[in-house]
């Protein structure tokens, strides 16, 4: 008996064939101008009248030839995808990771839609926001994320000043000039907060579904490699079809 993996191999082929051959018979086959043919010949009225030799354009293609070649393509293809999906409602296995069982007996197709929704997931978790690594953080129960320690920073303002160029006399006022500069002015008491996780934390659940995706293909395949019965419905499905009537 055949293994489900090799049934899998060949029925995409066998769909694309048939395929194939259903739309060039179609398109191209099943025309007049291959389908009718002609034999004529001349008699011509008098002995004194021209003579012409036989007109021939043979039937090049038949209705039941062309029949028969579909019917091969589709039964062989029927055949195929029958055996894969009857094999598909017994491939089942275990999904192992790290020697612990986390699913059991698991059909085929199921660990066929969980690896796409793993790799799906893969590329989520891999995207997660991270905290800052130039901050020291700690976890902060109140937001469900992190913090920093509280840490100063100076407010800075212009302030204005005044220089005295020339100090006043008798018979002039002092000339004073004012100009701005930049003092502190009080300090801001500053604590960072995030609802990142960190970078440790992400990678741990990335190498997780990493080894979970791996573990559903191991799966997939060992599920893949069962035996399978040949199964045959093509022949009965044309035999009723065309039974009787062109055969």
């Amino acid at each position: 008996m055949p293994k489900l993996n090799q049934i899998i191999a060949i029925v995409s082929g066998k769909k694309t064939a048939a395929q194939q051959l259903l739309t060039d018979a179609h398109n191209r086959r099943l025309k007049p101008d291959t389908l009718n043919g002609l034999y004529r010949t001349y008699r011509r009225k008098s002995e004194e009248g021209e003579e012409f030799p036989p007109e021939i354009k043979r039937v090049q293609v038949t209705v039941p030839e062309v029949i028969t070649e579909v019917e091969t393509a589709l039964v062989a293809m029927f055949d195929a995808v029958l055996t894969q999906d009857t094999g598909n409602t017994k491939a089942t296995s275990n999904v192992v990771v790290e020697g612990v069982t986390i699913l059991k007996d698991i059909p085929v197709t199921f660990l066929l839609f969980l690896e796409k929704q793993v790799t799906d997931l893969e590329t989520f978790v891999s995207k997660l926001p991270t905290l800052d690594p130039s901050e020291t953080w700690e976890r902060d129960k109140d937001i469900g994320g992190y913090t920093t320690k509280p840490y100063d920073t100076l407010r800075m303002a212009k302030v204005y000043k005044t220089h005295i160029q020339h100090p006043p006399t008798d018979k002039h006022p002092a000339q004073v000039t004012t100009y701005t500069v930049d003092e502190a002015v009080g300090t801001w008491t500053n604590v960072k907060k995030s609802g990142a996780i960190s970078a440790h934390d992400r990678n741990t659940v990335l190498t997780r579904v990493q080894a979970l995706k791996e573990a559903i293909k191991v799966a997939r395949e060992s599920a893949n490699g069962i035996a399978v019965e040949d199964m045959h419905v093509g022949s009965s499905i044309f035999g009723y079809l065309f039974g009787g009537v062109l055969k």
